[in-house]
């Protein structure tokens, strides 16, 4: 097994470990031979793959997740005060991206029974100011997203889907990503495929995508296949400034190795999930995730909540798990806790999200973790409630 991610001697069951297989080595190694190194035909076929695999109409690969979230942001036309509403449990990339379009992000308490965005809460944030929703597919399961995409319709809001954790993730048939006006996803290492770093815009609108696709390369009106194609290749239009936010041909071709075997990577995740969900039943006081048998969760995580009757609390096992060596961590701290939040965002009630994450603990999960390494988590978690 590959070391601990910051070689601790004391970790010997990481919580996560990156699948790089001699194939994805092998795409990487044939990119690096070419002459061109971005803007490519990897990253081309590899946003052609996306789109076949998600059946969106376009993909527009981008540097990571938030370049993804911001870029489909910007095609809103954002005035000065104009609002976008997201869960308070999330990641800071949701407000980050909204605070670059010069919005305001607004922060809304999640439902007491899971980590999905509460729709009461949703519509009494609702104002005149309000823009767009990003509602946020946890863990890699399918959010409440017919409700929201109801009250988005009822009240003329754009949704931006953060689909950071859900590649292979369907609902009613569809991948998650194409219900709203985009989908934003993370290749991050910890995900189920990755490109180290790296993120996709998929959309279904044609003059979103061409807008996305200009601004991730600074605006420029001409591709650089375009620009080299015809005419003098240092002449192009400038319509609006955009960013710098292109994936290369390197992480373009692993992202097309590791795409090719996403069923394989989901379904050993999968596999390992209903592992733990079997033999950690019926410990007072941990609350397990639901396991749900079809296509609508990717896996990413399984989190487990701890609650009295257990005799520790989550930080108190975080704190035996890690003497044990084994890594586990919390995703996330609510937007509400971070300092510059407090000053940037809007915050309403967040009861609930402030309850879930002191209770909140992901387990090591990934496509090959061994049976070895999910026992001795397991057994760690069964002695203590034995004792």
């Amino acid at each position: 097994m590959k070391k601990d991610y910051f070689n601790d001697p004391d970790i010997k069951f990481p919580a996560y470990v990156p699948w790089v297989s001699d194939d994805d080595k092998k795409y990487v190694k044939n990119a690096l031979e070419q002459n061109m190194l971005t803007l490519g035909p990897q990253l081309e076929k590899f946003e052609s793959d996306f789109c076949k695999y998600t059946k969106a109409k376009y993909a527009i690969a981008v540097s990571n997740c938030t370049a993804a979230l911001h870029l489909s942001l910007m095609t809103l036309g954002f005035k000065k005060n104009d609002e976008v509403i997201i869960p308070d449990l999330t990641f800071v990339a949701d407000a980050n991206a909204i605070l670059a379009c010069n919005a305001k992000p607004v922060v809304v308490d999640i439902n007491k029974n899971d980590y999905f965005i509460s729709t009461s809460n949703l519509k009494k944030n609702i104002t005149k100011k309000t823009k767009a929703i990003i509602p946020v597919h946890t863990y890699g399961q399918v959010c409440n997203l017919d409700e929201i995409l109801k009250i988005a319709k009822e009240n003329n809001l754009k949704v931006i889907e953060d689909c950071a954790h859900a590649i292979g993730t369907f609902h009613k048939s569809k991948h998650v990503g194409t219900f709203g006006d985009s989908g934003c996803f993370s290749f991050y290492p910890t995900k189920n495929i990755t490109t180290a770093e790296g993120g996709m815009v998929i959309t279904n609108s044609k003059k979103m995508a061409e807008k996305i696709r200009q601004l991730r390369s600074h605006g420029m009106s001409r591709s650089l296949k375009s620009r080299y194609s015809s005419g003098y290749p240092w002449i192009f239009e400038i319509n609006e400034p955009g960013y710098n936010y292109r994936l290369d041909e390197i992480r373009a071709a692993l992202g097309i190795s590791q795409l090719k075997r996403i069923s394989k990577i989901n379904e050993l995740r999968k596999k390992a999930a209903r592992y733990y969900h079997i033999n950690l039943q019926n410990i007072p006081g941990i609350v397990l995730p639901d396991m749900v048998n079809t296509k609508s969760h990717s896996y990413h995580l399984y989190t487990i909540k701890i609650r009295k009757p257990f005799k520790l609390s989550r930080n108190q096992l975080y704190k035996k798990l890690k003497e044990e060596g084994i890594r586990t961590t919390v995703y996330w701290m609510p937007i509400h806790l971070y300092k510059a939040y407090k000053e940037f965002c809007k915050l309403s009630n967040v009861k609930n999200s402030s309850t879930t994450y002191d209770e909140i603990l992901a387990l090591p999960l990934f496509p090959n973790i061994e049976k070895k390494h999910q026992d001795k988590v397991i057994r760690c978690i069964k002695n203590i409630d034995e004792q």
